[in-house]
């Protein structure tokens, strides 16, 4: 379960460039357009006749209602950490160029005593949420460049424009307490306390829900290890995805996601994608050859109505045919759209998770297993020679040197037999330990019914935390065939 909460290097498949609620000849603002190599638009200058920012975006603002033939919907001004820029998001549809729905940044940088420089990041709506920290990225050098041809002294006093870092204010910091993973998100939103191990859930005040590195096992049913495993009769592992490894994760992204919900005992749920395109693993990926994508568009995960919704979906490679997802996802009501396009993103890309702690705890949970099969393997082999050596010394007893030839070697070979029947046990108890190791499983038991569950790590620790008298951990000696494996 390692992070997804990297820096991801977008791509474009193409190069996009709009209009845009292109400038009036005439109009009161005279601002430079730059089309930004991955998608979008930049409209930046001298704010002129405004001496304060809140002046500075009204006239922005009202730039955008002229050309637009609209009035912008914006949400809540917010103030760039660490910077003398304020901003405010804005969506607007464009009449003149075909009503496409816009979505925006607008920002005033004061750079001086009554001075005030103004710019406009946009792009189609569906599209903003992806485009907009490099749009960011890119509008610090533009406006070094009018700072530039300004006179002498003109950004006295000023801060550079903020970077993709600090697009989004009141973010803060958090640690699970277990310490494998961390995130940043907005100061009004809670950690869900059943995150742990790697894995993160998050809330917002508005209805706004994060699941972060979520995990999902899936099993290649062109493989031959499935086939084996039907011409066994035997089941593959609750939850798990059914699904060919070789599949186009952009093209078969909805359907992927219907599959987490399937194995989650979830019915399907309507998705509407606005845009799916791949993404770059990131550089310590703990899988080589795993491949992502992200999407952004609307879900109705409930029943209750649609949801807009920022997605990165990664694979890993099958061996086996086995192999897994990693799903991190941020959801959120329509009418939180304006802001929550950029912090979708933004959570997602701030996410980490510490490897080295949890292969440490892992392998200290899993080290008095081992120790204890190692222990019974031992003490299974002392019982068979005990065995023999009990049955060798009864036919010395009876006298009969031909006879006790025979008993000896019949009993030789039932005392084989049941060493190997115990060992066959035992290693198939210690496999199915390992591959529940392996697989993030414990087997839980109800000491009021005696009934096995295999459950995931995070829901057995609860079940047993939550009830020590009701559940128990199942140790692997203890696992029923035909029940437990």
């Amino acid at each position: 379960m390692r992070t997804l909460g990297r820096l991801f290097i977008f791509f474009s498949l193409s190069i996009l460039l709009i209009c845009g609620c292109k400038s009036q000849s005439q109009g009161p603002l005279q601002l430079t357009s730059v089309n930004a190599p991955h998608g979008g638009r930049i409209r930046y200058g001298v704010v002129n006749g405004a001496t304060t920012q809140g002046a500075a975006l009204t006239r922005l603002l009202s730039t955008i209602h002229t050309d637009c033939g609209e009035k912008p919907q914006i949400g809540k001004p917010f103030q760039f950490q660490g910077s003398n820029s304020i901003g405010v998001f804005f969506t607007v549809t464009d009449h003149p160029d075909g009503n496409v729905q816009l979505a925006g940044l607008v920002i005033a940088n004061a750079t001086g005593p009554n001075q005030v420089d103004g710019a406009m990041l946009f792009d189609e709506a569906s599209r903003f949420g992806t485009t907009v920290n490099p749009l960011l990225q890119q509008l610090p050098s533009l406006w070094s460049q009018l700072a530039a041809q300004a006179p002498s002294g003109a950004m006295a006093g000023g801060k550079p424009a903020p970077t993709a870092g600090g697009a989004v204010s009141g973010m803060r910091k958090y640690a699970l307490p277990d310490g494998t993973a961390s995130v940043s998100m907005p100061a009004n939103w809670t950690v869900n306390p059943q995150s742990g191990g790697g894995t993160m859930m998050l809330n917002g005040p508005h209805g706004e829900m994060a699941v972060l590195d979520n995990m999902f096992l899936a099993q290649d049913p062109n493989s031959p290890g499935y086939k084996d495993l039907m011409r066994r009769g035997m089941k593959p592992l609750k939850g798990q995805i059914i699904y060919p490894s070789n599949f186009d994760l952009v093209k078969s992204f909805a359907d992927v996601i219907q599959q987490f919900r399937k194995s989650n005992g979830m019915g399907p749920a309507p998705i509407k994608l606005a845009t799916v395109e791949p993404v770059a693993p990131p550089q310590d990926a703990a899988v080589q050859g795993e491949r992502c994508a992200q999407a952004t568009g609307q879900i109705n995960p409930d029943g209750r109505g649609m949801q807009d919704m920022f997605r990165v979906i990664c694979v890993n490679p099958a061996h086996d045919g086995l192999y897994s997802f990693l799903d991190s996802v941020v959801e959120y009501p329509l009418s939180e759209a304006g802001q929550m396009n950029t912090i979708a993103p933004a959570i997602i890309g701030s996410y980490q998770v510490n490897m080295a702690l949890i292969t440490r705890n892992a392998n200290a949970q899993s080290a008095p297993f081992i120790a204890h099969l190692k222990q019974v393997d031992a003490q299974q082999r002392q019982a068979a020679q005990a065995f023999t050596q009990n049955a060798v010394n009864n036919i010395h007893a009876i006298g009969a040197a031909a006879t006790a030839r025979m008993n000896a070697t019949e009993a030789a070979n039932d005392a084989q037999h049941a060493s190997w029947n115990a060992g066959q046990t035992a290693n198939a108890q210690n496999a199915q330990g390992f591959s529940n190791y392996l697989l993030d499983q414990n087997v839980v038991q109800n000491n009021y019914t005696g009934a096995h569950s295999t459950q995931w790590n995070s829901a057995a620790d609860a079940m047993v935390q939550s009830n020590p008298n009701k559940y128990s951990y199942v140790s692997n000696s203890n696992l029923v065939p035909g029940k437990d494996y």
